[in-house]
């Protein structure tokens, strides 16, 4: 019977997903600013906007990477492409790199919200420090980020997509500072959504619930950790994609983690056996002694 429910459960959940009525055509001239475009999900993002004709700044820690990124955007078609080099840890740098996509588009269709900070997993990663750190890139600088683009894309009717991770919607072990970041970013968009409905602003929040992000910062901090493989970059961009072109108000990708979440509320205690198939629970010990 559950094997039943299940089943019916991701058939209804593939149906709606699918059922999206993606035009690829309307992202072309598309005013995009994209963060966290040198690597991984990001720069996959950044590659099909391009082969898309999107106008794109694409931001990121590291300038090298992105001056990688940004040569083979211009191979791929795109009309545009600037970068700026930032670093999200640092509160002044949101409201320069929103002033610099201003400044080079024109205004902005769609704000792209996709970097990360990762620490190593462990009990090493709840230092006030660290916590501080890992709350301002993925929390802090979001907000950031989005007060200061809102006027622009009110302007312009546009889109707000936030790519996010499982732990934001289950919480698990040895991520306690990054999942409170993720869950603090499902509450706070979720929040806004509903204010702008309220005042009839016409701006689109899509939020992203994607695995184990496919690069290498991510693998790294989670080396022996987790069993759990990463999302294949290019699939888990393009599905990113989808959902901000349509104005959707979630993805989900692999689409078994919507499952995942709704069970969430079902099992709200999962037992150590179920935690201990997905992580390696000696080796997050020896890491955090």
């Amino acid at each position: 019977m559950k094997v039943l429910l299940l089943t019916g459960l991701g058939a209804l959940f593939f149906s709606y997903y699918w059922d999206d009525n993606f035009d690829p055509a309307s992202l072309q001239g598309a005013r995009v600013l994209l963060t966290g475009a040198s690597a991984g999900v990001g720069e996959e993002l950044a590659y099909h906007y391009a082969r898309l004709g999107s106008h794109l700044v694409l931001t990121a820690h590291t300038e090298a990477f992105l001056q990688k990124v940004v040569g083979n955007c211009r191979k791929l078609g795109a009309p545009e492409v600037f970068y700026i080099a930032a670093d999200m840890a640092s509160p002044e740098v949101p409201g320069r790199v929103v002033q610099f996509a201003l400044d080079k588009l024109g205004g902005l269709d769609y704000l792209v919200l996709n970097h990360l900070g990762a620490t190593p997993a462990g009990t090493r990663s709840r230092s006030i420090q660290g916590t501080r750190w890992l709350l301002q890139v993925n929390l802090l600088s979001y907000v950031q980020l989005t007060s200061l683009a809102l006027p622009s894309l009110t302007d312009s009717r546009g889109s707000l997509v936030v790519v996010s991770s499982l732990l934001g919607r289950v919480p698990t072990s040895f991520s306690s500072p990054y999942s409170a970041a993720k869950f603090a970013l499902d509450g706070f968009f979720g929040s806004l959504r509903r204010e702008l409905d309220v005042q009839d602003v016409n701006v689109a929040i899509t939020m992203c619930v994607l695995g184990l992000r496919d690069r290498a910062s991510a693998a790294e901090a989670v080396r022996g950790v987790t069993r759990a493989k990463a999302a294949p970059g290019p699939k888990a961009a393009l599905a990113v994609i989808r959902g901000g072109a349509t104005r959707a108000p979630g993805v989900f990708y692999p689409w078994r983690f919507h499952l995942l979440g709704l069970l969430r509320g079902w099992l709200p205690h999962p037992r150590a056996w179920f935690i201990r198939q997905e992580l390696n629970v000696t080796a997050v010990a020896a890491a955090a002694a």
